[in-house]
């Protein structure tokens, strides 16, 4: 597969949203750096032109898209801007509508809508307030959002359909159970000391969640998370911002 324009991708390494473009991407068959610019983004000292000239709401990711080819740094005015993680993976996919990313069964494209929407609604919300040490009861919010994400799952491999394709739905979660890993089994977060640690042994040896666990030992086995996640970058990054007294 081959891109008909440009691309430039503004990322970042520790953000899970713009980990979700560079997963789709990886999905295609696209390679940073060779077939599109990877361009990385400093979140605490961003350059002065990323909101003017890239993403006016000053985050990542966003997409340059057309134009001539360029370095990053310095953006083609005629080249088209995007932002937003869902609008992005879903533009990738209409970049390559013979890629797996979206389904071409209506009822699975739906299905695979109605598994992100679930998960931004359920799980996102409830791992930060565990992380931020303000969830009233513990992990019970995280076990909750991860059963409801079973009973939406394929019986078996991946997300949707029959487990062996991968679509936006696997883009779109990935990222953040990545996250999630690093933080609950290091016990970084702001909840009480190893509580992350027996909430990750937890979701490893419970049988309740037997199949989010096959899911994801599938999933981190895929290339294109091994070639996009930085588990070393994130780790060092946790530890500094979790540091507890």
């Amino acid at each position: 597969m081959a891109l008909a324009e440009p691309l430039v991708l503004y990322t970042a390494k520790i953000c899970p949203f713009a980990h979700r473009v560079e997963l789709a991407l990886a999905e295609t068959g696209l390679k940073s750096n060779k077939d599109f610019v990877r361009y990385e983004i400093d979140l605490k000292n961003k350059p002065e032109w990323y909101q003017p000239k890239i993403n006016p709401a000053s985050k990542v990711p966003a997409i340059a898209y057309g134009g001539p080819k360029t370095t990053g740094d310095q953006p083609s005015p005629s080249s088209t801007k995007i932002a937003e993680s869902l609008v992005l993976i879903e533009f990738v996919a209409d970049l390559f509508p013979n890629s797996s990313l979206l389904p071409k069964d209506p009822v699975l494209r739906a299905k695979t809508r109605f598994f992100i929407d679930t998960f931004a609604n359920k799980f996102g919300p409830a791992l930060f307030t565990f992380q931020s040490g303000k969830a009233p009861n513990g992990a019970e919010g995280i076990f909750s959002a991860i059963e409801q994400l079973q009973d939406l799952m394929a019986p078996e491999g991946l997300a949707i359909g029959d487990g062996t394709e991968f679509t936006l739905a696997d883009a779109a979660v990935i990222p953040f159970f990545g996250r999630m890993e690093v933080s609950l089994k290091n016990d970084f977060g702001a909840f009480p000391e190893g509580e992350g640690k027996s909430t990750w042994e937890a979701l490893q040896t419970d049988k309740r969640f037997a199949r989010w666990k096959k899911y994801w030992d599938t999933a981190k086995a895929r290339e294109s998370f091994k070639t996009t996640f930085d588990e070393d970058y994130l780790t060092k990054s946790y530890s500094t911002r979790w540091t507890r007294a």
